[in-house]
């Protein structure tokens, strides 16, 4: 197998590196520090597994997920987090990832991750798959924030997190006014009225 690892964190990738030399399946193993590093090394070399954390520095690890499936469907996702699997495992999942794991999990479920993965395409963890069942027994009674699109969802979190609507700009590559815009509707479908609203029911669903 072909490994790419995507972190922004260099300790964090090397980590990974070092787990992953034990495989022994495992050929070669890249680095990347962003997703648009990430999305010109599968497009020029070709991997077999990406291991892909959710926050990066220019763009939401599922935005990155959702265009490799796209473009190189081919290709395993396993998606890395420190917010807990039943914030993002669900949503990942249903864009295409392989798995979820995160990153407090133990290596031996990391090289565990990576077989099951490499045998049969998925790993489902036995807490994710609680999650899972959890999920399709409660539809009727989605949290609010599962009404929001990814962009509206990655733009909440930033204004949870006390970014100004100049910083997500910036981020985002959008004006101003295009953030002012998603915030009203992000307010609008939570039923919320100020940032600090915002900021309460992320830090209650543990989503920041």
């Amino acid at each position: 197998m072909k490994v790419l690892i995507c972190d922004d964190h260099k300790i964090v990738r090397d980590g990974l590196s070092q787990i992953l030399a034990q495989h022994e399946n495992i050929r070669l193993i890249h680095e990347a520090a962003t997703g648009g590093e990430a999305l010109k090394m599968i497009d020029k070399v070709g991997y077999d597994l990406l291991l892909l954390d959710i926050s990066l520095p220019d763009q939401s690890g599922l935005d990155v997920l959702q265009t490799i499936m796209k473009k190189w469907p081919a290709t395993y996702v396993l998606m890395l987090s420190m917010h807990p699997q039943e914030q993002y495992a669900i949503r990942a999942l249903s864009y295409g990832a392989s798995g979820y794991l995160t990153k407090d999990a133990a290596a031996e479920e990391l090289l565990l991750a990576v077989r099951k993965i490499a045998e049969n395409g998925q790993y489902i963890s036995p807490s994710l798959a609680h999650c899972l069942a959890l999920s399709l027994n409660t539809d009727g009674n989605k949290p609010l924030h599962e009404k929001l699109s990814e962009r509206e969802f990655e733009i909440m979190i930033k204004i949870a997190t006390g970014k100004s609507l100049i910083e997500i700009g910036n981020e985002l590559f959008i004006s101003n006014k295009t953030v002012s815009t998603y915030r009203s509707r992000i307010m609008e479908k939570m039923n919320l009225e100020k940032n600090t609203d915002l900021t309460r029911y992320c830090i209650e669903k543990q989503l920041i």
